[in-house]
C-alpha cells in the first residue's frame, strides 16, 4: 500500500470562502479536535475570530489558562505576537502555540529592540552602577526577548493592572527602575502614586543617553521608554470634554495607555478587563465613553442593551495588527491542525523561555 503524504493547505484557498462557510469549517475542525485543541481569543479580537475562542481576555490572563490547562496539546491563540510568546513561555512542553497569522505583532512592542534596550543598559551603566541601581521592568506587551532581558537582569514584567505594585517592589530593591516600552501606562501609574515629574525622564532610543544628561539620569527614580500604544494614543482630551457637553451626567472610562492628558480627565482608569467589569456590572440607564480598542467597545454596546455604551473618539482606533487575524486564516489553521498539519507555531528559545519565566515569576508573586 502506498501512502501519500499531504502538505499544508495554501491560505489563499480560504480567502475567496464567504463568512458563512469559513464558520461553518471552523466549527466542524474544532468539532474533529475536540479536547486536543484550546482556541484563545483576546478582547480586541473581531467578532468573527473570537464567537469560536474557548477563553476571552487579556493576553496574561488567556497565557495562564492556557498553561492551566496542560490537557490540550494545541493552543490556538488569536491575538498578536507577543502574547502567543507569552503562552508558549508559561505552557508544558508537550504544548504547541499557534498563530493564525504571524504579521499579527504589535506597534508598541516593536519600539523597544533588544539591541536598543541593550545599548540603554550599557549608556546607563557609564553613568550609574546600573546593576545595583537600575531595575528593569518591562511591560507584558513586550517581545520574550525583552522579557528575558529583565528575567537576567534580577527584573521584572508588569501588566496595566499591577504596574504599581511592580514599581514599589523595584523601589524596594533598586535605586531607579527602566520602564518600557510603553511611557504613558508608566507615568500614568507614576502620577496616581505621587511622584513628582522632576523624578522622571523619558529615554528616546535614538539620541545619546536617551536625550539626557547625566544629572537627569542620576536624579531620575524612573526612566520611561519612547514608546507608545497607537491605539491609545488616537484618544485626546477634546473627546472627553465633547462626550461631557453631550452627556454631563455620564462616565469616562479609559486604558492606562491613553496619554495622561486624557487620563486626567477621565473618571476611572484601568486594564482591559477592569473595564469590561466596571461597564459590566453598572446600574441600569447609566451612560459610559470607553476609551480602548474599538472591538471591544462595540462588543460592550452590543451585550450590554441596559446602558448606554459610546467610543470615546469620533475616529476608529483599531488594534490594526490584531485585525490581520480573520476568519479565513482561523480556518486555515485549524482545518490544517485537524489534518495533522501544525501551521504558524510560536517557539521560543530555550534560554529566552527560562529567562522570561523568571521575569514573569516575580511578577506573579506580587500580583
Amino acid at each position: 500500500m502506498t501512502i501519500t503524504a499531504t502538505l499544508p493547505k495554501p491560505i489563499t484557498e480560504y480567502q475567496a470562502q464567504s463568512a458563512e462557510e469559513l464558520y461553518r469549517r471552523t466549527v466542524a475542525a474544532k468539532q474533529t479536535l475536540g479536547e486536543r485543541v484550546m482556541i484563545l481569543g483576546h478582547n480586541y479580537q473581531r467578532d468573527e475570530v473570537i464567537q469560536h475562542a474557548d477563553f476571552r481576555g487579556d493576553s496574561l490572563l488567556l497565557a495562564k489558562l492556557a498553561a492551566e490547562r496542560s490537557e490540550r496539546p494545541h493552543i490556538v491563540f488569536c491575538g498578536v505576537h507577543f502574547m502567543a510568546e507569552t503562552a508558549d513561555i508559561l505552557s508544558r512542553s508537550q504544548q504547541t502555540v499557534i498563530l493564525p497569522d504571524m504579521a499579527a505583532g504589535c506597534s508598541m512592542a516593536d519600539m523597544a529592540a533588544i539591541e536598543q534596550v541593550d545599548q540603554c543598559w550599557e549608556a546607563l551603566g557609564r553613568v550609574v552602577p546600573v546593576e545595583e541601581t537600575v531595575m528593569p521592568a518591562v511591560y507584558v506587551n513586550s517581545a520574550a526577548v525583552l522579557k528575558a532581558f529583565c528575567g537576567e537582569h534580577g527584573g521584572i514584567t508588569c501588566t496595566s493592572s499591577n504596574a504599581k505594585a511592580v514599581i514599589e517592589w523595584s523601589w524596594a530593591r533598586r535605586e531607579k527602575i527602566l520602564f518600557f516600552p510603553d511611557e504613558h501606562l508608566g507615568r500614568n501609574t507614576a502620577n496616581k502614586m505621587g511622584i513628582p515629574r522632576e523624578q522622571m525622564i523619558v529615554w528616546d532610543p535614538y539620541q545619546p543617553n536617551g536625550g539626557n544628561t547625566k544629572e537627569a539620569i542620576k536624579r531620575a527614580k524612573l526612566i520611561l521608554w519612547k514608546g507608545h500604544c497607537s491605539v491609545h494614543q488616537m484618544f485626546q482630551p477634546v473627546h472627553v470634554d465633547h462626550f461631557r457637553k453631550q452627556y454631563p451626567g455620564g462616565h469616562v472610562i479609559v486604558h492606562p495607555e491613553c496619554h495622561e492628558d486624557v487620563v486626567n480627565k477621565a473618571d476611572l482608569i484601568g486594564s482591559t478587563e477592569f473595564i469590561i467589569r466596571t461597564v459590566t456590572a453598572a446600574p441600569a440607564g447609566t451612560i459610559w465613553a470607553v476609551g480602548t480598542e474599538l472591538n471591544l467597545v462595540n462588543r460592550l454596546k452590543h451585550e450590554l442593551t441596559d446602558k448606554k455604551v459610546f467610543f470615546l473618539s469620533s475616529t476608529v482606533c483599531q488594534c490594526a495588527t490584531m485585525f490581520r487575524i480573520d476568519a479565513a486564516h482561523l480556518c486555515w489553521a485549524m482545518e490544517n491542525l485537524a489534518e495533522g498539519h501544525i501551521v504558524n507555531r510560536i517557539v521560543v528559545p530555550d534560554d529566552d523561555k527560562h529567562w522570561a519565566k523568571v521575569a514573569l515569576d516575580r511578577m506573579m508573586a506580587i500580583s
